[in-house]
């Protein structure tokens, strides 16, 4: 992934099209001095990796156009997972009219640019450079003063190129992953709505290359005999891989995601967070998959796009507008509230836990009822309405599903972080799958999706018990005074591939040894 210039110094859809092409005002005016003039807009190809053909627009300041002679910042934003090279021209124009170069171009394999989907692959990297280089050559673009910024694909593909070409400052990554193994396969447990969701997409607005085609044949279908080459292709692809090249080539880092992305969870990005060593940012907000991100691509004031901009003022432009001075890590709570705190780890100042001591059995193979709901949606409801995916737990079927529930609450409690499984499961087969659960359960025992997640065993030995570690999604949720919390674990999920044989059974128990528990992370 190295690039020949490491010596120098140096999810809105096509309906939204129109509404970006129309240039639509976007939020306050940016602290820096605002160029002379409307910012211009050309269409252009770009020459990729291997000469393969980018389609591009270039967004300049109105004096750049009028020939004024000064260099200005750039920035590159690649985009989404199967969107237009339109996407991000709303903002390009305000970035353009306080001062910015901006570049954006269509990811190769998708639409207008030429070559196959490669999955920010190394032909993705390079391209991120490729299209650095045409910039420098062909605009008033700084090299000294280069930044990367993306959504979701485009945010994976800015990250990686941070660990291949150290002329890039500073990157904001909004609703990406750092982790492509730990988003689309943690617990061992393919996530299907979501592999089928971007496959889906892929072939209908792109080329699929024969690699990716071949990896997801092989994930989608289950096949353990090529599971070693799929984490391998996935670990390639994350950043978190390439960590330390990242902290060496030393980018100012802000990411940005959603409690409820169904495409890649938030955890994974928690964890790159405390990996980096260089100047660093971490927004969390309720919503799902690029849609804390969505209204600012509109053209409509949108705090996430603000925050970028304000981080790319200050290590691109070098304004003091006091975003280094801010706690780093900021969070929206589920249902209402912001909070910042110094690190990730502060967000909580305790851990309680529930004890899981009864022995609880369920058969697999079907449905309780309980489930983290449907991909690209659940989170918009919790985001707009805080409206989670809800079952009555007293009314789960104690066959299908072991149940165990806390004392009520007398105050609020208010879960920040990562809510942590240990238990002790049988089977009475070598391979199966579950889903743990926690809800926030009324008087009523009506219970609101707190958190989730799937973890899935294979090559175990029928009969015998094992232990089980397992981190469910990071989440921010506010549990009312009176209220209590239920674990809930089952053996479907439609967001998930099951593993479970027919007829299996599982077990799940509290050794003496090896008490079983949920620990919760809570702020007082």
């Amino acid at each position: 992934m190295g690039h020949p210039h490491r010596h120098l110094r140096t999810s809105a859809a096509f309906a939204a099209s129109a509404a970006l092409l129309a240039g639509a005002v976007v939020g306050p005016a940016s602290t820096a001095r605002a160029a002379s003039g409307p910012p211009t807009v050309r269409f252009v190809d770009i020459p990729g990796d291997g000469g393969t053909k980018l389609a591009a627009n270039v967004v300049v300041p109105g004096d750049a156009a009028a020939g004024a002679g000064r260099r200005y910042p750039l920035v590159v934003l690649p985009t989404s997972w199967s969107m237009p090279q339109v996407e991000y021209l709303a903002q390009a124009k305000r970035l353009a009219a306080s001062g910015y170069v901006v570049l954006s171009y269509n990811s190769r394999g998708f639409l207008q640019s030429g070559g196959t989907i490669e999955v920010a692959g190394p032909p993705d990297v390079a391209d991120a450079s490729k299209v650095i280089d045409w910039a420098l050559a062909n605009t008033p673009a700084d090299p000294e003063r280069i930044g990367m910024a993306g959504i979701s694909y485009g945010a994976g593909i800015s990250l990686l190129a941070s660990a291949s070409d150290d002329r890039i400052k500073a990157v904001v990554a909004m609703s990406g992953w750092a982790d492509l193994v730990g988003s689309i396969y943690s617990g061992r447990t393919q996530h299907t709505q979501a592999a089928a969701f971007l496959t889906g997409t892929g072939y209908l607005t792109g080329r699929p290359g024969e690699e990716f085609q071949e990896i997801i044949k092989g994930f989608l279908g289950s096949d353990l005999e090529k599971e070693a080459d799929m984490i391998a292709w996935g670990k390639k692809r994350s950043a978190a891989t390439h960590i330390d090249r990242i902290n060496a080539n030393g980018a100012a880092i802000m990411l940005g995601n959603a409690w409820g992305d169904s495409i890649f969870p938030p955890n994974q990005y928690a964890d790159f967070y405390e990996k980096l060593t260089g100047p660093k940012r971490l927004e969390f907000r309720p919503g799902d998959h690029a849609t804390p991100e969505m209204t600012g691509l509109l053209g409509l004031p949108n705090d996430v796009w603000n925050n970028a901009e304000r981080w790319l003022d200050h290590h691109l432009k070098g304004e003091d507008n006091g975003i280094d001075r801010e706690k780093p890590v900021r969070i929206g709570v589920r249902g209402g509230g912001q909070e910042s705190h110094a690190s990730w780890k502060a967000l909580s100042t305790a851990r309680t836990r529930i004890a899981l001591d009864d022995t609880e059995r369920i058969l697999a193979n079907g449905d309780s009822g309980a489930n983290g709901g449907t991909v690209m949606l659940t989170g918009i409801l919790d985001q707009l309405v805080s409206v989670a995916p809800t079952v009555s737990v007293p009314l789960l079927p104690d066959w299908r599903a072991a149940v165990w529930t806390s004392q009520r609450h007398a105050a609020e409690q208010r879960i920040r972080g990562t809510v942590k499984l240990r238990t002790t499961v049988t089977s009475n087969e070598s391979s199966g799958t579950f889903v743990a659960h926690l809800y926030d359960v009324n008087a009523l025992g009506v219970g609101k999706l707190v958190t989730h997640a799937p973890f899935t065993f294979h090559g175990k030995e029928p009969g015998k018990a094992f232990g089980v570690d397992l981190e469910l999604f990071s989440t921010a949720y506010d549990v009312p005074a009176g209220h209590r919390l239920a674990l809930v674990i089952d053996t479907v999920d439609p967001l998930y591939a099951e593993h479970n044989p027919a007829g299996a059974k599982l077990a799940f128990s509290s050794p003496e040894k090896r008490p079983s528990y949920v620990e919760i992370p809570v702020r007082d």
